[in-house]
């Protein structure tokens, strides 16, 4: 069993990684359009395609990894050696130069780039450290409820401290105001990775021959028919998720009209997806893994379609949906992450080849996909039903806000819950393939 220390300091790793990726889901298209002057039409396009060029190098990253031998380990090095340039390129992702509307848009396409493939390369490495920690399928759930608890205060720390600390950094100067608000956030990021770094230790040891072609990596991949349940799944979700988080801020501020009340909403909705990731263990004990998401998926698309009939003026109403539906999202999110384990050693037990980092980023590659699809969809929709910045929208741009926010987001959840009901792996499953593996000699679970 870990060492309540060790699932803190993994979890850690995923803080820092969300001060980033929820600063992107929650404020990047926000920031581009209403800050730094950015049409939504071109921050739908690059959204697409950066995320596309970015999750493109997702699967070598994890063959990458996969092959790599070190005194850290496979997946550890990366946590060490990435950490500082991710703080550093993050800083400059949210720096407004003042450019040409041509070289704004340049810039902008650079930066973000070099955002998402440092992000990648700190990242898949990290995700796939989860795999390696234990092979226990509850211990699994436990350490993915640590890491997405922690995740979730690093989202926290950025619903309820990025608005303030840009006012009080900008102190009128919004542009000013990112840009500090961002620099701070990253330092403390940076620190945050070291921890994990220092904390951690990967326990399943496999080797992979060096020489061996990637094609016989994703030979072995694709063999893996429950990898293919999950990557679909992946991108219904993420496209769901996006679309929903990313038209968050316009529904407060445009739908709801109260932009005020923005912090409070997003950070709400933190707080409620923390609660959810804190149940995942516990329900992992009583109710089989794969039921139990396929029912929180729908719970989610319930709540999620709920708000539509909620009208502009019922705010408490809607603040509940919101929060409702982050929490039943969220409690379904540990469940996924320890599956992609369980898909693992599924591989490895089919195939006979283990390429834990080849899974993972490849999944991975499949959510990045998502958030291209749902960032994409949220600048093309806004754009679609005649958004203009920081104007009174007409009817027509607030029904388009309050759609995009609402149904659908639910659609994604439903098709998720669809897909997920040809996975196999359930408890029972996964015992049978632990027992044969081990008896094997092929499951290297250490010690200590």
């Amino acid at each position: 069993m870990l060492k309540v220390r060790e699932k803190i300091a993994y979890g850690l790793g995923d803080t820092a990684s969300n001060i980033v990726f929820q600063t992107v889901m929650m404020f990047l298209a926000f920031f581009y359009t209403d800050i730094y002057g950015l049409s939504p039409a071109f921050v739908g396009f690059m959204f697409l395609a950066v995320r596309i060029i970015d999750a493109v190098t997702d699967p070598l990253m994890g063959a990458f990894a996969d092959r790599v031998q070190s005194k850290y380990g496979k997946f550890r090095p990366f946590i060490l050696f990435g950490a500082l340039p991710f703080g550093v390129i993050s800083v400059m992702a949210f720096t407004t130069p003042d450019f040409s509307a041509d070289g704004k848009m340049i810039y902008a396409f650079v930066t973000y780039t070099l955002l998402m493939l440092v992000y990648t390369a700190v990242n898949i490495p990290y995700c796939a450290l989860g795999g390696v920690l234990t092979a226990d399928p509850k211990e699994r759930v436990s350490v993915q409820s640590y890491r997405f608890v922690c995740a979730f205060i690093g989202g926290l720390l950025v619903s309820s401290l990025t608005l303030p600390l840009v006012d009080y950094f900008g102190a009128g100067d919004k542009a000013k105001g990112y840009q500090l608000t961002i620099l701070v956030m990253s330092i403390l990021g940076v620190g945050m990775f070291l921890l994990c770094f220092a904390g951690t230790k990967e326990r399943i040891q496999t080797q992979i021959e060096a020489k061996r072609p990637f094609k016989e990596d994703f030979k072995a991949l694709w063999q893996n028919d429950q990898w293919r349940v999950l990557s679909l799944a992946a991108i219904f979700l993420l496209t769901g998720n996006v679309l929903k988080n990313t038209i968050a801020i316009y529904y407060v501020k445009y739908y709801l009209q109260q932009p005020d009340s923005i912090t409070l909403f997003i950070t709400l909705g933190m707080l409620s997806s923390m609660l959810g990731c804190m149940l995942a263990q516990p329900l992992a004990q009583k109710v089989c893994k794969v039921k139990a998401y396929i029912g929180l998926q729908l719970a989610a698309a319930a709540f999620c379609a709920l708000a539509y009939w909620i009208a502009a003026d019922q705010l408490w109403f809607a603040f509940a949906a919101f929060m409702a539906w982050n929490f039943c999202f969220n409690a379904a999110t540990p469940l996924l992450w320890a599956k992609m384990a369980d898909a693992v050693d599924y591989g490895q037990w089919k195939t006979g080849v283990r390429t834990t980092g080849m899974v993972y980023s490849s999944i991975i590659f499949f959510i990045k996909l998502g958030l291209a699809i749902g960032g994409a969809a949220a600048g093309w929709l806004l754009s679609g039903f005649g958004y203009q910045a920081d104007v009174e929208q007409t009817e027509q741009a607030k029904h388009g806000i309050l759609l995009s926010f609402t149904l659908l987001p639910a659609i994604g959840s439903v098709l998720v819950a669809l897909v997920m009901r040809s996975y196999l792996l359930n408890t029972k499953k996964v015992a049978e393939i632990h027992q044969d593996l081990q008896q094997r000699g092929q499951l290297g679970d250490t010690a200590g």
